[in-house]
């Protein structure tokens, strides 16, 4: 050891206290003395003042050699704690802050129609690049996608009323342009109730009237020419009151109709404050992921039913829909995204238990994730896939990975239902219940049973036919039926899940 010169000594005995110190403000809860010894041991008590005059201690100055000591703990607990930052900021570093207010800005490397030529539906399959950003999913899980407003409906919106682009704005996301904060911020492809309700203060009236009929038509056919946007043929203030009659009228109304339709019908300005008070926040889009992680490493796959079509002269379609087909690409663009995981909607823990899945269209989705998971892990248990679109030349999705699964063994049974390749439309609950008896086998045995689409109709009729099938082939009353599916099968048990939306 090479001993200080006497210079020296004071310096050092200054910096050894400046260090005791430290150790008395990392743990302010404990002695100097203390914060050198392990959790569970105490340092000799120190006397109060009640106790001072019954017992004394000779005043003992800590040496150098308990100095040297106290340092190189405290070095030690300073050499921990950044460690935990390391291992905090690998962790972050790794993705598990990846979320809906921080998303991961993925990029799209597969982009492709699934359907077949002359198909009316377009339906894609697209694969998103996860890099390095740590994320991880299960089969199961969803991701989530925040789209922008086409950039065409915000210059549109931003000439129709005559803004500013430029013109800064405060939103809920920050400070911005009121260009970006249209295109990134706010929904502008179709126009919120909170709007048409404030068309009552906006509008005035003059004395005329109009019919419920003149906002009510059938959603899925074409509008009446006198309900043409932009060219009133009444008095617009009755027109506002009938529109806002009911929530089923305001819903009427809005379909299919954004802001510019309605500025123009009514002929009404805005300040761009005014505007985005009333607009509605852009809201992610949530979509079955339909790949493995093991199958797939580094990606993550969707199967997306693109919405497309054209009311009022102009071009419409789904935000989030139209802006991965359209607006994003394969160029490397980046796309916000994060995982929304299931707690429910998995695969039995034993790979031994047979499972049946039912869904039509993109439903197929999670299946297909499904399938490639349980191949990937070898598991035993039989695969029965129900599966149904329009037209088995157009709509059969995935058609070469199924045969093969078909082929190895792995897919146990493949039931389709085809609705418009014969005169009787076909669904998949037809099929279900033409299958009952061999379905209730499987249920005997302790089957899962997944199902995924549509919730209005689709996931009502398959339900229904569960309750049927329960009754006739297990000889259960319909009281019976509906508590075994509903209450067994679904509650208790846990094997009737639903992706349903």
């Amino acid at each position: 050891m090479v001993r200080k010169s006497a210079g020296e000594r004071p310096a050092r005995r200054r910096a050894m206290r400046a260090v005791g110190d430290a150790s008395m403000r990392c743990c302010p809860s404990r002695s100097a003395m203390e914060c050198s010894l392990p959790r569970g041991r105490k340092a000799f008590p120190v006397p109060n003042r009640s106790t001072r005059g019954a017992m004394r201690r000779p005043e003992r100055k800590p040496t150098w050699t308990h100095r040297r000591g106290q340092t190189r703990r405290l070095t030690r607990m300073i050499r921990t704690l950044s460690e935990a930052r390391l291992t905090l900021a690998s962790v972050s570093q790794m993705g598990e802050n990846w979320s809906l207010k921080n998303p991961y800005p993925s990029k799209i490397v597969d982009n492709y129609i699934l359907n077949g030529e002359g198909s009316r539906k377009e339906t894609r399959h697209i694969a998103f690049d996860l890099g390095d950003s740590g994320m991880t999913y299960k089969v199961g899980d969803a991701l989530g996608v925040i789209a922008e407003n086409p950039p065409f409906i915000v210059d549109e919106m931003i000439a129709l009323q005559g803004w500013d682009p430029e013109h800064p704005v405060t939103t809920h996301a920050g400070d911005r342009t009121l260009r970006e904060a249209l295109k990134k911020d706010f929904e502008i492809h179709m126009a919120s109730s909170n709007f048409v309700s404030d068309l009552m203060g906006r509008v005035k009236p003059s004395g005329l009237r109009v019919s419920l009929s003149f906002v009510q038509r059938e959603r899925s056919g074409a509008e009446p020419a006198h309900l043409a946007a932009g060219k009133p043929r009444e008095d617009a203030r009755s027109r506002v009151e009938t529109i806002n009659a009911s929530p089923e009228a305001v819903a009427d109304y809005l379909w299919t109709r954004d802001y510019v339709d309605i500025m123009r019908e009514f002929d009404l300005k805005y300040t761009p404050e005014e505007f985005l008070s009333l607009a509605g926040k852009v809201k992610p889009r949530l979509y079955s992921i339909s790949s493995s992680p093991d199958a797939h490493p580094g990606l993550v796959e969707l199967t997306v039913g693109i919405v497309r079509f054209e009311y009022h002269g102009r071009k419409r379609g789904g935000l989030c829909t139209l802006y991965m087909a359209d607006e994003i690409d394969t160029s490397g663009a980046p796309i916000n995204v994060f995982m929304s995981p299931t707690k429910s909607f998995v695969l039995p823990d034993d790979g031994d238990v047979d499972i049946i899945m039912v869904g039509p269209g993109t439903g197929i989705a999670p299946f297909r994730a499904f399938m490639e998971q349980r191949v990937h892990d070898k598991s035993k248990g039989r695969n029965w896939l129900f599966f149904g679109d329009q037209s088995q030349h157009t709509e059969y999705y995935y058609k070469e990975q199924i045969e093969d699964w078909m082929d190895s063994g792995d897919l146990y049974k493949f039931t389709t239902a085809w609705s418009r390749d014969q005169e009787e439309k076909i669904y998949v609950q037809h099929r279900l219940k033409e299958h009952g008896a061999e379905v209730w086998e499987w249920f005997d045995k302790g089957a899962y049973f997944y199902i995924c689409g549509d919730k209005s109709r689709m996931a009502k009729d398959v339900h229904r036919a569960l309750i049927e099938i329960a009754m006739e082939h297990g000889g259960m009353s319909e009281a019976d039926a509906t508590h075994f599916i509903e209450k067994t099968m679904m509650k208790e048990e846990k094997r009737y899940l639903r992706d349903v939306y």
